[in-house]
């Protein structure tokens, strides 16, 4: 059982780990400590139900529609090219990392935004729901595809909670305002990448 938990764990953390645009909303998040916490919890949560609906057979029915994909994949795009836009104008106009020199966004703003992130994104189906599903479920042996699950959805839990609440840790460095700006920049050329590879790749 521990075997098959570190299993899921290892996998669902390399496939979390890398530089994406929820990653780089949550960062963002933990730099401006901006309702940080509920929006680290919606992405663990979402991850734990898109893992236990891939466990359950989901996957199986994601592979058979994909028209939900294609749709995903469209509206995923525009979603990643509009916010790299506003962060691109962030990026050409100075800022400091200090809530009280950039308006403010509301919970339910920040939780729409981090929802797109997380749903618009076709290969969070592909990996999450479809690969994660299939590897719970490789071996046959009862009881391995609530352990790798387990292990899977921690592994998430304790990303999410170390990039955001970790991010803290960066606060010296972002109080400079080249620095709140090359971030800026940075997310739009990730938002704008992964935007253009949705687009350009086949599903």
């Amino acid at each position: 059982m521990t075997w098959w938990f570190a299993q899921g764990f290892a996998t669902s953390l390399g496939l979390i780990v890398a530089i994406g645009a929820q990653n780089a909303f949550v960062l963002r998040q933990g730099l401006r400590r901006e309702h940080l916490g509920p929006v680290v919890a919606f992405c663990a949560i979402a991850d734990a139900l898109l893992i236990a609906a891939g466990i359950a057979g989901l996957g199986v029915l994601v592979q058979q529609l994909p028209s939900v994909l294609t749709v995903l994949r469209y509206g995923g795009a525009l979603f990643l090219f509009v916010y790299g836009a506003m962060a691109a104008k962030r990026a050409l106009t100075p800022s400091q990392l200090n809530p009280a020199d950039s308006p403010p966004k509301s919970l339910g703003a920040c939780l729409a935004l981090v929802a797109g992130f997380t749903l618009l994104n076709p290969h969070v189906y592909l990996d999450t729901v479809v690969l994660l599903g299939a590897l719970a479920h490789s071996t046959g042996e009862p009881g391995r595809p609530l352990w790798f699950g387990l292990g899977a959805v921690c592994a998430s839990l304790t990303w999410f909670t170390a990039l955001g609440y970790g991010a803290r840790l960066l606060q010296p460095i972002f109080a400079k305002p080249s620095a709140w700006r090359v971030l800026d920049g940075l997310i739009a050329a990730v938002m704008w990448t992964l935007a253009a590879l949705l687009l350009l790749q086949k599903m």
